[in-house]
């Protein structure tokens, strides 16, 4: 995004709607600018003075007949559209700070869309509207109405909330955080999460992304943007709206089944992204990364000064990747030639209460010399005797000198709190408590290791020609007749064609006789668009075992669904029953369901997400971490499932999901699966069109 490389970066900047009158937005940007260090020119827009600032105004943008590289507006929203039409081929890059559009009413929505209409035209870069502005520390260049001046450094955060932004600032002056670029998005018209991120990925300040959102504007580009930038740092990402109501159920299990916040955590996942749980985990990430490199192994030590904190941080590894590593016989005897007889060497390795800095120093060596150990935790609380400045000094210079990950975790008050900000300074990550301290490191890890699978991942996908027409050609059918979903028939052609097994059926119209069945026992049901649920309405009955109770059953279903087609099955034995299918999200596409199936999808909601294109291995690696993990390990003398027939028909999904856009959803429920040599079959395969 190298257009936009005027725009966070100005030579020279304008305000239009510059004042001198304090509480006003324009005077807060106007002193920002003018006051805090920006070197460029700046120019005065305001045709109510002559000065401002002792510093000559312009009646307009046009009067000003030196380069702008960017104009800030903030102007009653009824005159931004015309103020940035009159100077449009003059000035290409704008911020609108001005509220009054999307955000309000449908007069303010009309007035984005003219505004966004204008900037195609133009080939405007338009920030905003209704955003804080943005503030880039190294330059001194506060194009905000936020006060102060952050710290340069390598962390750049962009907000859609500038509310947030602020007071992410104000926490950031407290704990020493440093930032190369601060970016509020507001409505996100024309510039989203997607192009600021573009931006950042070739930004030479930025070694860690931090984002605030609330929303997604491009699903797709996002997940390319996103993918792509994380593999060259890491990007986090703080999502609001975990708990927004459940979305209105729709017509199949797979409609029903996915809220947004489970889709959102696949598309992260997928794109190789941090997600933070909360604003306290945000900070532990960010600030973490943009001074540490990731641990290198997954083997971790801890130092402490204290048994209990020491165990504390011990508990936190439960779950995670990363692990307290066994320590070599060589390491514990090397600790016990200067640790007290009362000492414990196992890992957390405790020196004692009384600790000085001498023992933190040696321990830290000794460590230094374990290939197994990529990270190490010093845990430290203030007790009477403990110099906690000499300990400091001590991780701070063996640091500097490490290929290790160094970490501290110094639990109290005031007693801790100057030489907490000293590791600040010096760059050490610092936590107040051991969840917060094992988690950082734990997803740090994770993410340096999973984006060399994002890599593996990246395949683009091949449309095949001839099945996607054959499929296009029945869903046209469907669509003549006016029918909303696929018959069984069609369905089961379509799974077929993309290795989805299903069993023989025989179909029954209204004017036909029953056949004759040869072997039972069969299954009989309704086969309509406006009976989806089958077993909600009746719509199935099992275990029929001869002749004579089929001609029932048939009497019972055209009682029940008049006039409706009916089908016959043959009664399969149920091992295991499982769910899988297409869920087209508004955001980002074609997301793939599967899960623990049967009656009881809704009421256990076993289900996880992913997000096309896939391939095997990343499909085979979501089964043996998803939430039916467990019926594809052995587990009390059950043999395990199958799994790369399950992987197979996923894939077989996924590639349906991106062939044929017209299918609304795809629901296979149920989905038959063994552990005992017999093949997969999807009982129930039901395709929405629209």
């Amino acid at each position: 995004m190298s257009k936009l490389n005027k725009l966070f970066n100005p030579q020279s900047i304008a305000i239009v709607g510059a004042s001198q009158e304090r509480g006003k937005v324009g005077n807060v940007i106007t002193r920002n600018i003018l006051e805090l260090g920006y070197a460029g020119k700046i120019f005065l827009v305001n045709p109510k003075h002559e000065k401002l600032f002792d510093q000559r105004t312009f009646k307009s943008l046009t009067d000003i007949t030196e380069k702008v590289d960017l104009a800030i507006i903030v102007l009653p929203s009824k005159i931004v559209v015309p103020v940035i039409r009159e100077a449009s081929d003059k000035i290409k890059n704008f911020v609108v700070i001005s509220a009054g559009f999307s955000e309000t009413d449908a007069e303010g929505k009309a007035r984005e869309e003219e505004l966004k209409k204008l900037a195609e035209e133009k080939d405007l870069n338009i920030l905003g509207p209704n955003c804080l502005g943005f503030i880039i520390p190294k330059l001194k260049l506060n194009a905000s109405f936020a006060g102060g001046m952050p710290q340069a450094g390598n962390i750049s955060f962009v907000s859609q909330s500038g509310a947030l932004a602020v007071a992410i600032m104000d926490i950031a002056r407290k704990e020493n955080i440093k930032f190369a670029n601060i970016i509020s998005v507001g409505n996100k018209m024309q510039l989203s999460e997607a192009e600021v991120l573009e931006y950042l990925e070739n930004d030479e300040s930025t070694k860690v992304v931090g984002m605030y959102l609330e929303g997604i504007e491009n699903g797709q580009k996002f997940i390319e943007v996103a993918s792509r930038v994380a593999q060259k740092k890491p990007v986090v990402i703080l999502k609001a709206g975990k708990t927004e109501k459940a979305q209105k159920a729709i017509s199949s299990h797979t409609g029903a089944l996915a809220g947004s916040n489970e889709i959102m955590d696949a598309v992260f996942e997928k794109a190789g992204v941090l997600r933070a749980e909360n604003l306290e985990e945000f900070f532990a990430l960010i600030e973490t990364m943009s001074v540490a490199s990731a641990p290198k192994e997954k083997g971790v030590a801890i130092i402490t000064n204290a048994g209990g904190p020491g165990v504390l941080t011990t508990d936190a590894f439960g779950g995670k990747t990363i692990e307290l590593v066994n320590l070599s016989e060589e390491t514990k005897k090397s600790l016990r030639a200067f640790l007290p007889a009362e000492s414990s060497v196992e890992n957390p390795i405790d020196l004692l209460g009384d600790a000085m800095e001498d023992r933190y120093e040696k321990a830290l060596e000794v460590l230094e010399q374990d290939e197994k150990i990529g990270a190490i935790l010093c845990v430290l609380t203030a007790q009477d005797q403990t110099p906690v400045g000499k300990i400091v000094s001590k991780i701070v210079e063996f640091k500097n000198r490490t290929n290790k990950m160094v970490a501290t975790i110094f639990i109290g008050g005031e007693r801790v709190e100057k030489e907490i900000a000293r590791l600040h300074e010096n760059e050490v990550p610092n936590f107040v408590f051991p969840d917060e301290a094992v988690n950082a490191l734990n997803d740090y890890y994770v993410w340096n290791e999973n984006r060399k699978e994002v890599v593996a991942n990246r395949k683009e996908f091949v449309v095949n020609i001839a099945r996607q027409a054959e499929v296009s050609k029945i869903i046209a059918k469907v669509k003549k007749e006016k029918r909303t979903a696929l018959s069984f028939s069609e369905a089961s052609d379509v799974a077929k064609m993309y290795g989805i097994a299903t069993p023989a059926v025989s179909n029954l119209t209204v004017d036909d006789d029953l056949p004759e069945i040869a072997k039972f026992s069969v299954v009989m049901k309704v086969d309509s668009d406006k009976v989806l649920h089958k077993t909600d309405k009746q719509g199935v009955i099992l275990n029929i075992k001869n002749q004579e109770e089929l001609q029932q059953a048939q009497a019972q279903m055209k009682v029940n669904f008049p006039g409706e087609n009916l089908i016959i099955q043959e009664m399969l034995s149920i091992k295991t029953e499982l769910i899988m299918g297409i869920k087209q999200d508004s955001i980002f596409g074609p997301i793939v369901v599967y899960g623990l199936g049967g009656i009881y999808t809704e009421v256990f909601k076993m289900v996880n997400f992913l997000v096309p294109p896939l391939n095997l291995a990343e499909i085979k690696k979501s089964l043996m971490r998803s939430k039916i993990k467990f019926l594809f390990e052995e587990t009390r003398g059950q043999k395990a499932h199958n799994a790369d027939e399950m992987a197979q028909m996923l894939l077989g999904v996924s590639e349906l999901a991106q062939e044929i856009a017209d299918i609304k959803e795809l629901d296979i429920n149920p989905v038959l699966i063994y552990n005992d040599g017999k093949s997969a079959v999807a009982v129930d395969v039901k395709i929405i069109v629209g």
